[in-house]
């Protein structure tokens, strides 16, 4: 008994540490002198909280925005000006409805009653109206301030199609979406989650094509983050992804609005997370990550030769330096003789075995990229090009590495950089060093028993709900029309089942192309003899 009241008292402390100080849900007062002064008190008299004095008829009020949230012309424009136009009134009318229906001119406004919604809004970038007299106050929305213009991807490329990037507005990113699916059934639910940071997190889908479980599912996950802050959509992917001690991915995130326009399509969700130009969709599976945008951007054989150029250089980027370690350590009666006596030969004065020499070049290419990706851009690229091809040649001529080893390295790193999705690669980086070792110790059963494991642990994740190796396992034979093999669109005749519950229709009967019939041929030749 005493331990179980230790407990609830230790998660009402832990409660208490996690909500921030709000005011009070109390009504707003009639005086506007108080609720001023109650205003700049909660908020510490922060010099970006602009107060401004009004005065309509007789009634006195005033004016409070956060300065950088809000649109300042359009508070000037719609706003002041309306009321410093405004002599007189009715005396029958009354007097907030006046201001609501004839005085304030912006698209939305709506009646605050207490000091929660009070805060909600003018955090928001909403401009709040006091009316002495009134218990009651109006929000006007003039969201603004400075924005990063939409601009091109800078991780997701793409040869073929649309250039524009999600930016960190959310209205914005989801302004971006509706543009390409313009149907009333997207459907955007809002909350909030982050206790002091209060970020705006929307949840998008298509209504009758989204399984109505998985959307119910993502509703939940998110409902139960109790965290005191959301940053970066990447705290809401942590705390609502399936399995966390994995090193795959188990949700999707992207910053190309036409790539969540497709699966939205398809019926997945998109989370869309205000600050953060990385939208979330679920749920993922494993070949969606080798799936490029101009894979549907270009003709189905082109597109299907990149693709399994692209998976055949991830199986080189996971296990590239695997092989030559096992095969030059265990098993040199599988290469031929030629190359054998070449290998031997570089690696006559290597005063270390094929382990090592992989370890000490693979960690070094690694320190190398985290270096240009930290430095500034201008010397960045330049410091990992000079620096690998210096401390390369300097590593084989002081007889640390053979020149073979520099050469597995390097295409097993250029490999690595073919993957579609960052988070992929990231994943092939740090299981590639566990195959070493196992090739080390066990030579090719190590690699196979590593690979096994692997497959195992892949087939056994879920992302809500949904096998991660859906279509491939369990196998779906109608759903194998994107996976290794692209087909041409006007063959996707139906959406995966293994997403999609509701419309899985998504393209009618007779659409392949064909040259036109012999019929209207002749019917063309014979107007045209007739002209």
């Amino acid at each position: 008994m005493l331990k179980k009241k230790h407990q609830r008292r230790q998660s009402d402390n832990y409660r208490q540490i996690l909500d921030p100080l709000k005011p009070d849900d109390l009504p707003i007062d009639r005086d506007v002198q108080m609720n001023i002064k109650h205003l700049q008190e909660e908020m510490g008299n922060s010099s970006d909280l602009v107060i401004r004095q009004i005065k309509i008829g007789q009634i006195g009020g005033a004016l409070a925005y956060i300065d950088g949230l809000v649109d300042g012309k359009g508070i000037s424009d719609y706003i002041l000006e309306s009321f410093t136009e405004t002599k007189q009134i009715s005396e029958e009318s009354d007097l907030f409805q006046f201001v609501m229906d004839k005085i304030v001119a912006v698209g939305s406004i709506r009646t605050i009653r207490n000091w929660n919604a009070l805060f909600d809004a003018l955090l928001s970038g909403c401009t709040v109206i006091f009316l002495n007299g009134y218990s009651k106050a109006l929000s006007g929305e003039t969201r603004g301030g400075d924005r990063r213009p939409i601009q091109e991807p800078s991780q997701q490329l793409s040869i073929r199609g649309p250039k524009d990037a999600f930016n960190e507005t959310l209205r914005t990113n989801t302004a971006l979406i509706r543009r390409r699916i313009k149907s009333p059934n997207l459907w955007v639910e809002t909350m909030k989650i982050g206790t002091i940071t209060q970020t705006d997190v929307a949840i998008l889908y298509v209504k009758g094509i989204a399984n109505e479980e998985i959307i119910q599912e993502v509703r939940d996950r998110l409902h139960r983050i109790n965290i005191d802050s959301i940053i970066d959509s990447g705290y809401v992917e942590q705390s609502i992804e399936d399995q966390t001690f994995t090193s795959f991915p188990t949700t999707y995130h992207t910053e190309r609005p036409d790539v969540v326009a497709s699966q939205l399509v398809e019926g997945r969700i998109a989370i869309v997370v205000d600050g953060s130009p990385f939208v979330l969709t679920v749920p993922a599976v494993f070949v969606q990550f080798f799936q490029a945008p101009d894979d549907y951007y270009s003709r189905f054989d082109l597109s299907t030769g990149i693709r399994v150029l692209r998976i055949i250089a991830f199986f080189i980027a996971l296990i590239g330096p695997s092989l030559y370690i096992a095969a030059t350590t265990f098993h040199q009666e599988m290469i031929p003789t030629t190359l054998a006596i070449a290998i031997a030969a570089q690696r006559e004065n290597v005063p270390f075995p094929a382990f090592v020499e992989a370890l000490v070049m693979e960690v070094t290419f690694e320190i190398l990229r985290e270096a240009g990706l930290r430095l500034p851009r201008a010397v960045g690229q330049a410091v990992s090009i000079v620096g690998a091809l210096v401390i390369g040649q300097a590593a084989v001529q002081a007889n640390i590495v053979s020149p073979m080893m520099v050469i597995v390295v390097s295409i097993t790193a250029i490999a690595n950089f073919s993957t579609p999705v960052f988070a992929m690669a990231i994943s092939v980086r740090l299981l590639r060093f566990v195959l070493m070792a196992l090739a080390a110790f066990t030579g090719f059963y190590g690699i196979m028993i590593g690979l096994m494991i692997m497959a195992i642990h892949l087939c056994s994740l879920r992302s809500f709900g949904v096998p991660y190796m859906a279509p491939l396992a369990p196998f779906n034979t109608e759903n194998q029309q994107d996976v290794f093999i692209r087909f041409p669109i006007w063959a996707f005749k139906n959406r995966p089942q293994f997403i999609s519950k509701g419309n899985t229709v998504r393209t009618g009967s007779n659409q392949k192309p064909a040259p036109p019939s012999q019929n209207v041929k002749e019917s063309q030749n014979s107007e045209g003899k007739k002209s």
